[in-house]
């Protein structure tokens, strides 16, 4: 009884570990069920980024985190000067680093953000944001990321969501459903790819687009789109 007490002590009074910037944009992006407290979570993110960028200024990973936070916060707002900026700050992170798969993909998933919300021609013509550029840069995330679940398996959401009869997106798919899943992403996304396989296997292409763009980051949330 005393020992079974001294550990229920310990484990009561040990602090919790505390959220990183990314584990707030994972989520923000994927568990939050409305804008604002997304919003919130972004904010958080965004802010302790940015903390860390003023006392490390190369930072890679708080470069990164910085750039999602703003460019995330420009999709739930809706902020055409917010969307440019954030793929001018894309832009500058993987000419800064172009070997890194996730800032090429982050890249390539503005891109095919813009051009599903408003359409390829509207949205090359507002925001900047092209089809053949998208793909370039996921394509080069996910030859970069050694079979990281997280990388092929949001590749293959934003092909499918583009074209849900794309057969590189169905094959990307395919590929991370067998991968080990070691991180929160990993694992979020080798389950969205199993789920995403049913319609795709079934050749329901309706039901392809839709599912892919719903298990992309807010394509759960109301408002969102």
């Amino acid at each position: 009884m005393r020992i079974a007490a001294l550990a229920a002590l310990v484990c009561a009074s040990a602090p919790a570990l505390a959220e990183t910037p990314r584990d707030m944009l994972i989520h923000a992006a994927f568990s939050e069920h409305s804008v604002p407290a997304a919003l919130a979570r972004i904010d958080s993110a965004q802010t302790l980024a940015a903390g860390t960028l003023r006392r490390v200024p190369g930072d890679k990973e708080a470069a990164l985190v910085a750039a999602m936070a703003f460019g995330y916060r420009a999709k739930l707002t809706g902020s055409r000067t917010g969307a440019i900026a954030a793929r001018r700050q894309f832009e500058q992170l993987v000419a800064q680093d172009p070997r890194d798969p996730e800032r090429q993909l982050a890249l390539g998933a503005w891109h095919t953000g813009a051009i599903f919300k408003l359409g390829r021609l509207m949205a090359r013509a507002v925001l900047g944001a092209q089809k053949g550029e998208a793909l370039t840069a996921i394509d080069r995330a996910v030859a970069l990321s050694a079979g990281r679940a997280s990388v092929t398996g949001l590749a293959a959401l934003l092909r499918l969501e583009l074209d849900p009869a794309d057969a590189k997106g169905r094959a990307l798919a395919e590929t991370t459903a067998r991968l080990n899943a070691s991180t929160p992403l990993d694992q979020i996304m080798k389950r969205a790819a199993v789920a995403v396989l049913v319609p795709v296997h079934a050749g329901d292409t309706d039901a392809t687009g839709k599912l892919a763009a719903r298990l992309l980051p807010f394509g759960a949330l109301d408002g969102a789109n």
